[in-house]
């Protein structure tokens, strides 16, 4: 038997209580920042989380102590958990949270809040123009309050598996360094004579999505998406996803074809998809860009779209403090270099190479990686399973 499990014979043999979020976490303070505001990390300045899965960025000044959660209220990733450590800035469109108590441990709560975390995306999350995430209901959200002895071993266990999966991905890290300083070299193209420059709506056609709420529907396998479904050259979607039924599709769906590359433009900037025939309809945070194969490979294009050049130009037009928007207009002033096709086919052929070797969840660092996140979410589940306690 382990430690755990001795623990739990010893401290909680019939069960566990669970109680409100709400009623074991207290409110920390959060404060509104625009982009101005924010500065380079040099080690003096405090990372800041707003609305994301990411850091919004850095700020001179703090607002808490580490040992607190963030939870993303607004936006594409509302519902989204962030654990931290050390001081840190917490703006306006998260909810901030630490325990309110001695016996029941923080990072506890965040292990089981990360555990439920696609419950909350999908079932407590309201959808809308913004998603949004309700306090009141998030906070009546039950927590298991097993004796803190059991609480501390089951922090160990997940840090440990967490400590882990850090090292590969610094490791990881590392190679995906190497990878973009080579693309970024294969795709550089400045005092070229023999290289056409040519806007991107010049190049292809560019739309996006619906402006609007649809009627969704369950079990059609016709999904609706946005932004964060683009991931890594895949659309991403599970039962999750909304859906819609086929009347609906037919009315929002955009008429896309093999050439076809998705990307997001709304929140999360710059994702890339290809588009393989799957059955979507696109919400305002996807564009579409319907390639002249005449003209430009596909594939050449998705690799360039992804390139430092290309973000550059994204934060340059970009629109919106928070929240950022990059519009139709800019992108299709966007200017793309066109090499010959038969220089096209040569850089993705390089460029694919390498990209399995750092980005291909078969192939391997990544599917390490990929294996031991499974096997962690695994344990961690079962760690955070627990009998309720009979009143």
């Amino acid at each position: 038997m382990s430690k755990l499990d001795d623990l739990i014979q010893q401290y909680c043999p019939d069960g566990v209580e669970y109680k409100p979020l709400g009623n074991v976490c207290k409110t920390l303070h959060k404060g509104t920042l625009t982009t101005k505001e924010l500065v380079e990390p040099d080690g003096k300045n405090y990372p800041v989380i707003n609305s994301g899965r990411e850091l919004y960025g850095y700020y001179p000044h703090f607002n808490n102590e580490g040992d607190a959660f963030t939870i993303a209220s607004r936006g594409e990733y509302a519902g989204f958990i962030t654990y931290f450590d050390n001081k840190f800035w917490a703006g306006g469109l998260c909810y901030p949270y630490r325990s309110n108590t001695p016996t029941i441990s923080t990072k506890f709560i965040y292990y089981f809040l990360k555990s439920k975390q696609e419950y909350i995306r999908y079932s407590l999350v309201a959808e809308g123009s913004i998603p949004a995430l309700n306090k009141g209901t998030l906070e009546l959200l039950e927590i298991p309050v097993p004796p803190l002895p059991v609480q501390e071993e089951i922090v160990r266990i997940l840090d440990t598996f967490t400590e882990l999966q850090a090292e590969l991905q610094a490791e990881l890290q590392k190679r995906l360094q190497q990878y973009n300083y080579y693309r970024d070299n294969l795709l550089s193209f400045e005092g070229r004579t023999d290289v056409e420059w040519k806007k991107l709506g010049e190049i292809s056609k560019v739309g996006d999505g619906l402006h609007g709420t649809p009627k969704y529907s369950s079990n059609t396998g016709l999904f609706f998406i946005n932004g964060n479904n683009l991931q890594k050259g895949t659309i991403v979607y599970d039962n999750n996803t909304k859906q819609v039924d086929e009347k609906e599709y037919e009315r929002i769906k955009v008429d896309l074809d093999e050439n076809t590359l998705l990307m997001s433009i709304n929140g999360t900037v710059g994702n890339i998809a290809y588009y393989k025939g799957e059955s979507v309809a696109l919400g305002k945070s996807a564009a579409y860009f319907k390639v002249n194969s005449q003209i430009i490979s596909r594939g050449y294009l998705y690799y360039y779209l992804q390139s430092s050049k290309a973000h550059t130009y994204y934060e340059l037009v970009q629109t919106g403090s928070t929240i950022k928007n990059l519009g139709l207009k800019s992108l299709r002033e966007m200017a793309i270099p066109v090499p010959s096709y038969e220089e096209q086919k040569k850089i993705v052929n390089l460029i694919d190479r390498f990209d399995t070797l750092t980005n291909d969840l078969t192939a391997g660092l990544p599917a390490e990686i990929e294996k031991r996140r499974q096997q962690y979410e695994y344990y961690r589940d079962k760690l955070l399973t627990f009998k309720r306690k009979e009143a």
